[in-house]
């Protein structure tokens, strides 16, 4: 086992699969199978999903929408994500419990990092919604707060790309992978993996972020428990 504890970040898109939009169920169950698989060999996991498939705060302000107001239903997107993996993930026989950064019983948990890592600690999911709970914060530097805050080994990003490239390699034929980069060269070339204040969370705590393909079936399996080199590994050395 490559890892004891990790958190994983999803983004709201990954659940919407080719629509780009709503749930689509075969995607989610997908991935369901895939993360209880590998919670089923001991690997402790957190996992964050954005709700961009749902409603995107900042797209909600050029309709009208307040920062504050269009961020707030953004968070609530992202519980009903994490509501639906939840009950995905229950189907596979492992337990997992959805924790929300603002009080919303009886819907979810509201999250403390003990009952988090409680639950983790005896084989189920936290699945941590509701982003920071407050405006101006992406789900990626939720993502690495939770990440940091649980003391995960390591932050994975599942993304539809398969690490990261000197250029995107969806438009560049010869942009070139790395294999491991340190975040100071990140800054350097100027990449963008996640935004700047989750990236600097995860540098000054010293949590590896690892950029792998998700929707590859057995990717988070292959990384996590075997050990092999899948992605790009950010850390500092």
């Amino acid at each position: 086992m490559k890892f004891r504890r990790i958190l994983l970040k999803l983004s709201g898109e990954s659940l919407a699969g080719k629509t780009g939009t709503g749930i689509d169920s075969a995607v989610t169950a997908l991935y369901a199978k895939q993360i209880a698989k590998v919670a089923g060999t001991g690997v402790q996991i957190a996992i964050v999903i954005g709700g961009g498939n749902i409603f995107r705060g900042l797209s909600g302000v050029d309709k009208g929408f307040s920062r504050v107001k269009g961020d707030q239903m953004g968070m609530l997107a992202t519980v009903i994500n994490s509501i639906a993996l939840s009950m995905f993930i229950q189907k596979e026989g492992v337990e997992a419990e959805v924790f929300t950064s603002m009080a919303m019983e009886p819907v979810a948990r509201h999250y403390a990092k003990e009952k988090a890592v409680a639950l983790m600690e005896k084989g189920g999911i936290a699945i941590i919604a509701g982003g920071t709970g407050n405006p101006y914060f992406t789900t990626d530097s939720a993502a690495a707060l939770r990440a940091c805050e649980i003391e995960a080994d390591a932050l994975l990003k599942g993304t539809r790309v398969d690490g990261i490239y000197t250029a995107d390699p969806e438009k560049d034929p010869a942009a070139r992978k790395f294999k491991t980069i340190t975040f100071s060269k990140v800054y350097e070339l100027g990449l963008k993996i996640m935004d700047l204040t989750a990236f600097t969370l995860c540098k000054e705590n010293n949590c590896p972020i690892i950029v792998f393909d998700m929707d590859k079936e057995g990717n988070l399996e292959r990384l996590v428990v075997k050990g092999e080199e899948i992605g790009t590994t950010v850390e500092n050395n």
